[in-house]
């Protein structure tokens, strides 16, 4: 009878042992919940060139309606949707696997995907609207340069410090490639980016995309006088196959659309421009290259080093 009042003792014993136990994970678990939630609540004021806009501090479901799906992705932050020149970019498709493709327009999708920040340039539709929805944050293309563009998306999405450490270290990067291909090619060597787009031809400046805020920003190649000329304060220019020659460097970057009409690559027009003739094109898929975004500008300079260097 000792025995068995023994055992039942141990026994209450150790149930409430493990009762203690339990009640003590259960406290200490509901503190980190909690934390959690108010993390998620938390905001942050950006100044944006609109005004100063109340965000999330850690936002998780970003929308970005135009330009700027790189820049987020490159600082970690989760996509929802997104554009879709974003989402019919070859570099990006593992990234936006399973990213939804909206527009402006879209308002009931753009509700439903429930975004906690709204991402745009300025001059999309329905901005009022879509404030209503979720925070909502556009930029004027070219109003700065294209770094400080990221910097910006730093410091709206909270990650200033990320991004300033990838600027600092692509600068220094992209700059030494650039002295690599002067003393390869020539300093006097000239560059051009030429894109085709359904039949029209266009040359662009320095800040458009395509790569031009590499060559010609930070690794300092030599621009055509022409280019100079006409390209440089819009940051494009259309012209035609006949005079194609006079913009035409003396290595051409050919952003090339495979779904558009390329047969003036069959004309003797162009095959007698320096650079075809010479073997000193280098084409490039266009949407790969259309954004300066740190996903495409990462692409973009290994392409050139390697295209450059390795010929």
């Amino acid at each position: 009878m000792k025995k068995i009042w023994m055992l039942l003792a141990m026994l209450c014993l150790f149930t409430l042992s493990a009762c203690g136990a339990g009640t003590a994970q259960t406290d200490t678990a509901q503190p980190a919940e909690a934390t959690a939630q108010a993390d998620d609540k938390q905001t942050i004021t950006y100044q944006s060139e609109n005004g100063p806009v109340e965000v999330p501090a850690n936002p998780k479901r970003v929308i970005v309606l135009s330009s700027f799906a790189g820049n987020v992705m490159a600082l970690n932050v989760n996509l929802v949707g997104v554009d879709s020149w974003s989402k019919k970019n070859p570099n990006f498709a593992e990234k936006l696997a399973g990213v939804a493709e909206v527009t402006d327009e879209d308002l009931e999708k753009i509700i439903e995907l429930d975004p906690d920040l709204i991402i745009g340039l300025s001059n999309i539709k329905n901005v009022e609207k879509l404030k209503k929805i979720a925070p909502t944050v556009t930029y004027t293309y070219g109003k700065v340069d294209y770094l400080t563009q990221h910097l910006e998306i730093g410091k709206l999405l909270n990650r200033e410090e990320e991004a300033k450490a990838w600027i600092a270290d692509f600068k220094q990067r992209a700059q030494a490639v650039g002295k690599e291909i002067k003393a390869k090619i020539g300093e006097e060597t000239t560059v051009s980016v030429i894109e085709n787009w359904e039949k029209q031809l266009y040359v662009y400046g320095n800040n458009w995309g395509r790569g031009t805020e590499i060559l010609y920003q930070e690794m300092g190649l030599a621009m055509p006088e022409k280019v100079k000329e006409m390209a440089l304060k819009d940051g494009w220019y259309a012209l035609s196959l006949e005079v194609l020659r006079d913009y035409a460097g003396d290595y051409v970057i050919l952003s090339k659309n495979a779904d558009t009409d390329n047969s003036f690559q069959e004309t003797e027009t162009y095959k007698n421009i320096p650079a075809v003739k010479n073997h000193r094109v280098i084409e490039v898929n266009a949407k790969e290259f259309y954004f300066n975004d740190p996903l495409t500008l990462e692409l973009q300079l290994k392409v050139f080093a390697e295209r450059f260097l390795n010929n």
